[in-house]
């Protein structure tokens, strides 16, 4: 018996599950994050485009090239390892090095990406980060390093995975334009977990980031909405008193209808996006399992209160559109059936109209039928007369008293066949 065939994806499907694992990243240690997106079109960038500037990355430091149509990668770039994916809007960098500098968030780490190099990126820097990851035995200084490193007012710390480490920032772009993350590692945690927390600080960072686009279509589409949602208003006040021209009102509650139409054909992929971009960022701070460092506020906390509220006014613009697109749409129906209703009344009106010109034609065809039947008489007696002619001579009577005679006769003939002739038309 022949072996049963695979499906053509059957292994590809699998491997998805296991192509982009967590960085092994050993205490003291530094990494520095990329994320570059185009500015425009992103979803539907050309992909080799990216490749190819990971390839000339490789090609500087002589490093091995991914596969053909990767969408992701995993080598050292010497001393440094690097990983690279490949996502729907974005790419994203990440260098792991040894040990820490001396001064915290220096950037060296950072510069194995050259300037000329990164003035060829497709695209634009969405964000970047440092990130410094020191071993501590336990929570002294750490308080008096989060200090100096970071904005009080705006610092996020907390203890994650079972207070085995402690991470800190501010979410605040420095002078060299990165954001800067701290992690404090004890020495029970392997590096595996401490790859994992990296990995979830770059995303929760990356699709935080990607997440405020929505928050600035939504504020570049209030002036617009608000314009429409006035002419909207007033086309509906219209509506509700006297209408002496539905067919133009219609037209321009149209035009209102395909503008927001328009909007919302444009804003569903950003603002859908955001909607999953929101749930990831969540998810990624979930799975950390906060729990409260010396009463600061929490990831969870910070977002709680700086992100959520970014979000709601997403959603809030999305619904608003949404439920303007759908007043417009019942509007025009309303007015399409009154416009139909009016039209009805025409209708009637000119059926009315044409029923009566019927009426009146008909009487005037009877009319002209009784003036046609004496026509026809005139001359029909005018042709009896000829024919009779010799009888006048032979009964010795009269033209005249022959013409009284044939008249009756005729005029009664000339009738019942033009009555017989109408009957069988009709």
């Amino acid at each position: 018996m022949p072996p049963i065939a695979d499906h053509p994806l059957r292994y590809a499907m699998a491997n998805e599950l296991h192509a982009r694992p967590f960085p092994a990243v050993q205490a003291p240690s530094r990494a520095a994050f990329l994320a570059i997106k185009p500015a425009e079109n992103a979803a539907g960038r050309d992909r080799d485009a990216d490749r190819a500037h990971l390839i000339e990355l490789l090609d500087r430091h002589g490093a091995q090239h991914p596969q053909p149509g990767a969408t992701h990668y995993s080598g050292y770039l010497g001393k440094h390892l690097l990983k690279w994916e490949s996502h729907t809007e974005f790419v994203t960098f990440t260098l792991f090095g040894t040990g820490t500098a001396e001064r915290p968030f220096d950037g060296s780490t950072f510069g194995m990406f050259p300037e000329s190099w990164l003035a060829k990126a497709p695209g634009v820097r969405i964000t970047s980060a440092l990130i410094r990851i020191e071993l501590s035995e336990d929570d002294d200084g750490i308080t008096d390093k989060i200090d100096t490193w970071f904005v009080p007012e705006s610092l996020a710390i907390s203890r994650v995975l079972d207070g085995e480490l402690i991470i800190a920032s501010d979410f605040r772009i420095d002078e060299a334009g990165h954001m800067r993350f701290a992690i404090f590692a004890r020495p029970a945690a392997g590096e595996r977990r401490t790859g994992r927390v990296v990995q979830r600080l770059c995303e929760i960072e990356t699709y935080k980031a990607m997440s405020m686009l929505g928050l600035t279509r939504a504020r570049d589409l209030g002036a617009d909405m608000a314009q429409i949602d006035a002419r909207l208003t007033n086309l509906l006040e219209q509506m509700c008193g006297t209408v002496t021209e539905p067919a133009e009102l219609l037209h321009d509650l149209l035009r209102v209808s395909s503008e927001l139409e328009n909007i919302v054909a444009q804003s569903a992929f950003r603002f859908g996006a955001t909607g999953a971009y929101e749930t990831i960022v969540n998810q990624r701070i979930e799975v950390l399992r906060e729990t409260r460092y010396v009463g600061r506020q929490t990831f969870g906390e910070f977002m709680m209160r700086r992100f959520d509220p970014a979000m709601r006014t997403v959603k809030s613009t999305e619904a608003r559109l949404k439920a303007m697109s759908d007043r417009a749409l019942r509007a025009g129906d309303l007015l399409r059936t009154r416009v139909d209703v009016d039209r009805s009344a025409q209708n009637r009106d000119l059926l009315r109209s044409m029923d009566a010109r019927s009426d009146m034609q008909l009487r005037l065809q009877k009319t002209v039928e009784g003036l046609s039947t004496v026509a026809i008489s005139y001359y029909a007696v005018s042709l009896v007369l000829y024919m009779t002619g010799p009888l006048e001579d032979m009964l010795d009577v009269s033209k005249t008293t022959m013409a009284a005679m044939v008249t009756p006769l005729v005029l009664l003939a000339v009738w019942f066949m033009v009555k017989r002739l109408r009957r069988h038309l009709e």
